[in-house]
């Protein structure tokens, strides 16, 4: 078994007890206790490589192990001529040799070509590391998708930092516990955001220092000056004048190792335990690659932003678009009407997003066929067959995939066989909407029993839990030791928590999501924060929340609450409504509470959340 070791330095090293000594430097955060990487792998060879630089850490697939007659015809096996560290920040580099004078953003009247990208990413990193930010330093930003999160996804690395995207529907108290989480030292904020910040990093307690902050302003009437706020601390700089004022010849900071850290991404706004998914520099290229070829998506494409970008780096494609020479239209408000009006002007012809936005579109009362096609990727819930059907006869070529924030986006896709183009149209939509095979980078997916870790049958009916291993599987929780060694095993595999089928093709379907996540808009929230909150309630007995299927949001959250015996005025549904309103954000408030005399439970006192979700279900038919 492999494990991280803190060292004195405030680097992790790998240390081993097989034969197969290695040794791995990981520079990370100063407090964070270690992660727990495990792999099972045999090996049975003896001997020892010795290398100026480190060898790659293996997550939950080690594929490094090298055959004893190749090392006897190559001398050393490794140096550095061959083994750089593999970073998606080198497709910029290479954007803007190849594509230098094509467009790279497309935002309202602005345009930039990825040379100026590349030259404003080189400034941007420059600042950057002026302000003292330093290697593994945490560099947060809260923003929706404008050009600004484009440029930062590569300058934020290219300063050797960390970056994390802040999921902006949270509340100021999750965005405060998740600055503090992750110690971050350096905060973009976009205008629209910037009070919500403010008021985050007023309730820092007073012991914890609170990072600095820089405006993104993409509106000429908005002052940074107005925006200073001496008495909570540091106020903002202006993220332009930060390119203005850069070094256009800066060297950017290239990671140590692959396995070095570049972004950390919080599964959700859960306050009591949050879960940061910390990916490398490795594990973000071969998720970009990946979801460019397994999308077949070709050189140049003119991509539209509709999936955040805080949203697991948007899924790989942050990066990616870079790699290809594509164009970025970036968008601010992401509604029906913003998107058919950009898909015209732009001529795009690629974009992803949840069921959700795939519903928003079909839904829209002004919706016409597209005068070209546009490849749209979704994912997060299985889209609906009528969904399905309404979209493909206007023009959408839609693709489905699975992932999750721990693998740094989609790795297992529906891929399409030609013979399926024959099927009547509810056939195809139901073998469309399975999530199906792993793809090209992902080394494995299966569908295991959960106790004794064994495949279930082939047979589309046997459910069981859904489990990966590959490249761009996480390296761990940031200071979270056992939820790490929970879900990343000693046998080797990543297990998602989640539950589904695998059909005798070979096709994985989703059958549930893990008991605590709903999905809402693409979303992902935790019933157990919801019932915490509910159980807060003076005249809350017992608290259960489910998902409930939902036309537009895909789920939404539903509970199921019993009231204690002694209350003499019973809330009503919209007082309990409210209460939670005040506590959480609002994707997060039930949509429906229904009132019960009892939960049902088991004879152990357990919860019987599957007959509520049943009966959610139903509910959702009314």
């Amino acid at each position: 078994m492999y494990s991280l070791k803190q060292a004195p330095t405030h680097s992790w090293l790998l240390s081993s007890s097989s034969c197969f000594q290695r040794k791995t430097t990981i520079p990370w955060h100063k407090s964070s206790p270690p992660i727990n990487l495990q792999s099972s792998a045999k090996r049975t060879t003896t001997y020892t490589l010795q290398a100026s630089i480190s060898l790659p850490l293996s997550n939950s697939c080690n594929n490094i192990a090298t055959h004893e007659r190749t090392r006897k015809v190559i001398e050393p096996p490794i140096s550095a001529a061959n083994s750089c560290p593999l970073t998606p920040i080198d497709f910029l580099e290479r954007a803007a040799v190849v594509y230098g004078d094509c467009p790279s953003i497309l935002y309202n009247e602005a345009t930039r070509t990825w040379s100026e990208t590349h030259v404003r990413c080189l400034k941007l990193a420059s600042s950057i590391v002026s302000l003292g930010i330093g290697r593994s330093d945490v560099v947060s930003v809260v923003a929706p998708n404008v050009p600004a999160m484009c440029e930062l996804h590569f300058a934020v690395p290219m300063a050797g930092a960390i970056l994390n995207t802040v999921n902006l529907r949270l509340d100021a108290h999750a965005i405060s516990n998740l600055l503090q989480h992750s110690e971050s030292k350096l905060v973009f904020v976009d205008y629209q955001s910037a009070s919500l910040i403010l008021q985050a990093i007023s309730i820092f307690p007073s012991d914890i220092q609170r990072p600095s902050l820089v405006l993104i302003n993409d509106d000429d009437e908005v002052c940074v000056d107005s925006y200073d706020h001496n008495e909570i601390g540091p106020c903002f700089m202006d993220y332009e004048n930060m390119v203005k004022n850069g070094d256009p010849g800066f060297k950017w900071v290239r990671p140590n190792s692959e396995w070095d850290p570049i972004t950390l991404n919080y599964t959700s706004g859960t306050t009591s335990s949050p879960k940061g998914v910390v990916l490398s520099h490795r594990g973000a290229f071969l998720i970009a690659l990946n979801s460019l070829f397994d999308w077949c998506v070709p050189k140049q494409p003119v991509y539209l932003w509709t999936l955040p970008m805080f949203h697991a780096n948007g899924w790989g494609y942050a990066w990616g678009i870079a790699a290809v020479g594509g164009t970025n239209v970036c968008l601010r408000r992401v509604d029906a009407p913003s998107i058919y009006q950009a898909l015209e002007k732009y001529k795009v012809t690629h974009m992803c997003g949840a069921p959700v936005v795939l519903n928003m579109l079909t839904n829209q009362s002004s919706n016409k066929h597209l005068n070209t096609p546009v490849h749209i990727m979704t994912a997060g819930a299985p889209p609906p067959a009528p969904v399905l059907g309404r979209a493909e006869s206007m023009g959408f070529v839609v693709s489905h995939g699975y992932g999750l924030t721990e693998t740094g986006g989609l790795v297992v896709t529906c891929a399409w066989k030609q013979e399926w183009n024959d099927l009547p149209a509810p056939e195809r939509a139901k073998l469309k909407a399975r999530q199906g095979v792993g793809a090209i980078g992902l080394s494995e997916v299966d569908v295991v029993d959960p106790d004794s870790g064994e495949s279930v049958n082939r047979d589309g009916l046997t459910i069981g839990e859904i489990v990966l291993r590959g490249g761009s599987v996480m390296l761990g929780y940031l200071k979270d030791r056992e939820g790490t060694s929970k879900c990343m095993r000693e046998n080797g595999w990543f297990y998602t928590g989640d539950v589904g089928v695998m059909h005798p093709d070979g096709y994985l379907e989703v059958k549930d999501r893990s008991k605590d996540v709903i999905i809402c808009g693409g979303e992902n929230l935790s019933s157990v924060e919801v019932e915490a909150v509910l159980y807060s309630h003076p005249a809350v007995n017992e608290a259960a929340v489910v998902a409930r299927p939902d036309k537009f949001w895909g789920e939404t959250p539903c509970a199921f609450v019993s009231l204690k015996e002694e209350v003499s005025e019973k809330p009503t549904e919209k007082e309990i409504r409210e209460f939670c309103k005040a506590r959480l954000p609002l994707y997060m408030v039930p949509r429906l509470v229904v009132f019960k005399e009892e939960l049902p439970k088991t004879s152990t006192g357990k919860l019987q959340k599957f007959l509520l979700r049943d009966l959610a279900k139903e509910l959702g038919k009314i």
